[in-house]
This record gives C-alpha cells, sequence and structure tokens, in this order.
C-alpha cells in the first residue's frame, strides 16, 4: 500500500494525552471533581450509549493539536460505545459532549467564561454548566447555561428556603443541587442525592457495621436469654429435689 506524504505528515502529528497541569488546583476542586464524574458514572452504569470523564483532552480539529480543550467533567449521550479514552478526539468519536461541568475558580475565571465558553458553543455543547466549590469570584457558585440557537441563554437557578440551590440539567434529567457548600446531583423525582464510589462504600461499611452491632446485641441477649432459662431450670430442679425428701 502506497501512502502519500500529506498521509504520513498527518501520522506523525501527536495528541499529547496530558497537559502537564495538575488535576485540581485545590482541594475542594478536586473533591468536586472527583464526586461528579463518580456520581455519574454510578448513575449511568447501565447505559452503554452515555459516556462520563474527567480531566479528559478534548482535541476537537484534525491535524491542530493546538485545538484543545479539557472539560473537567463532560458527558457524551448517545455515543456508539463507552470508551475508556486517554484523550478524546471529536474527528473519531463523531460527537461531542451535551454536557459540561467546570469546577471553577478566580485564577480560571477568564478561560471558563471565555474560551471554554466561545468552543463548547462551537462544538454543540447543549448544556455548560460551572461551579465554584470555594465561592471566589462566582455568585451564586453554581450557575448554568443552554444552548438555544448558537447561544448559551442562562437556566433558572432556583433558591428553595433552605438556601439551598438547584438547577435542572434536561440533558442529564438530573438537578444540581447546592447546600451548605455541599454539591451533589439528585434525582428530581426522589430527591435522592447521588453518591460517589467513596461515600456509597462509606455507607455500605457503615451499614456492615451497624447490622453487625445488631447482631452482636442479638447474641448478646440470646446468651443472657439461656442463661436466666438455665439458671431458673436449676433452681427448678433444686425445688423439686428438696420436695422429693
Amino acid at each position: 500500500m502506497t501512502v502519500s506524504y500529506p498521509e504520513i505528515l498527518h501520522l506523525a502529528i501527536e495528541y499529547p494525552e496530558s497537559d502537564s497541569e495538575p488535576v485540581a488546583e485545590s482541594e475542594p476542586q478536586m473533591l468536586s471533581l472527583f464526586y461528579a464524574v463518580s456520581a455519574l458514572r454510578i448513575y449511568f452504569q447501565n447505559h452503554p450509549d452515555v459516556y462520563v470523564g474527567g480531566n479528559l483532552l478534548l482535541y476537537y480539529e484534525e491535524g491542530n493539536p493546538k485545538a484543545v480543550v479539557a472539560p473537567d467533567v463532560m458527558a457524551v449521550m448517545g455515543g456508539s460505545h463507552k470508551g475508556k479514552w486517554r484523550s478524546y478526539l471529536l474527528w473519531k468519536e463523531q460527537k461531542a459532549p451535551d454536557f459540561v461541568l467546570e469546577i471553577t475558580s478566580k485564577s480560571t475565571a477568564s478561560v471558563d467564561q471565555g474560551v471554554k465558553r466561545g468552543v463548547y458553543a462551537y462544538l454543540g455543547v447543549r448544556e455548560y454548566f460551572q461551579y465554584d466549590p470555594t465561592e471566589d469570584y462566582l455568585n451564586p457558585p453554581l450557575q448554568g447555561l443552554r444552548l438555544v440557537d448558537d447561544y448559551y441563554l442562562t437556566i433558572p437557578t432556583v433558591t428553595n428556603k433552605d438556601g439551598s440551590l438547584m438547577i435542572h440539567s434536561n440533558v442529564l434529567g438530573l438537578d444540581l443541587y447546592l447546600k451548605n457548600g455541599e454539591f451533589h446531583f439528585a434525582d428530581p423525582d426522589s430527591g435522592e442525592l447521588l453518591r460517589s464510589y467513596e461515600e456509597s462504600e462509606r455507607e455500605r461499611l457503615e451499614a456492615e457495621a451497624a447490622r453487625i452491632e445488631v447482631e452482636k446485641e442479638a447474641e448478646a441477649e440470646r446468651i443472657a436469654r439461656l442463661a436466666v432459662q438455665t439458671r431458673l431450670a436449676e433452681l427448678e430442679a433444686r425445688l423439686r429435689h428438696l420436695e422429693g425428701k
């Protein structure tokens, strides 16, 4: 097979899998990012046509490795398969993310509000959310945008009586919920908060510990009851013995 010079040149182009930047610049950002990716992956684990990725380099122009953006959290709905990509090449996947969440801060404000917002609109990302866990600059700290005719319009934020914030994502079919500085996704029908792997495991361990404690108490009660029954039987036997004399 003969390969032309342009094809050889094209094959030589590299698309780095890392931008050498830290996953997050602070612990609140890191914890929020890990939670969001984990919770969504658990929620969509039985939907093979949904991919959830985090801190993944997304290249959107073939042959141009500078045309890249790194969404903190992204969801691709209706994709052909669930992959475990080291980087996301748009021309190969043929499907842009439908949902993006940026864990933002004052130091990334210009990028998140400017460059990324423009790129996501250009790519057709249907919903673009931002969450500022340290509340450095974003007010309110949880905000959402929805793409309408190639432009982003603000998604209404609901402020509840308890001070919590809630924004509904049509793409995910979930609410983004913020209360007392704790961010979660929530089922809009049941109100149940989505758990991360860590939270689910912690709850499992707590439930297991509670079950073991209940079993220990039940066993202690059984042993105590058996001891009482044994003592009563001994007393009854002694009483019969005395009556027989």
